[in-house]
């Protein structure tokens, strides 16, 4: 049986991964956009965006635009692959008589 990836499984940080790769490699996204698009609490955010960012899956930069400091959140290269595993161990999960070489990726 596939197993899931625990780090990812949350569903908050589900959300978290989901939404970020939605992204364009390479792409990132403001803290403040994110916590709004999840309807998180800036805590509970920070909280699973720390446990991600423990297992390599986003990188957080923080810097300033102007004098105003700004988080942004992307989702690392290791994270999109472990999200890709995610969903195709999903898929394996609710159909098993699928063919795995044919779960678009």
């Amino acid at each position: 049986m596939t197993e899931l990836d625990p780090v990812i499984h949350a569903q908050a940080r589900l959300r978290v991964t989901a939404t970020l790769a939605a992204l364009d490699d390479g792409d990132r996204m403001t803290f403040p956009r994110l916590q709004e698009l999840l309807g998180m609490t800036a805590g509970n955010l920070s909280t699973h965006l720390r446990k991600l960012e423990d297992a390599g899956y986003v990188a957080i930069t923080k810097t300033h635009q102007r004098r105003t400091p700004v988080t942004f959140v992307e989702l690392t290269r290791t994270g999109r692959r472990a999200f890709e595993d995610y969903t195709a161990a999903l898929r394996a999960l609710l159909d098993p008589a699928a063919d795995p070489s044919e779960v678009p990726s």
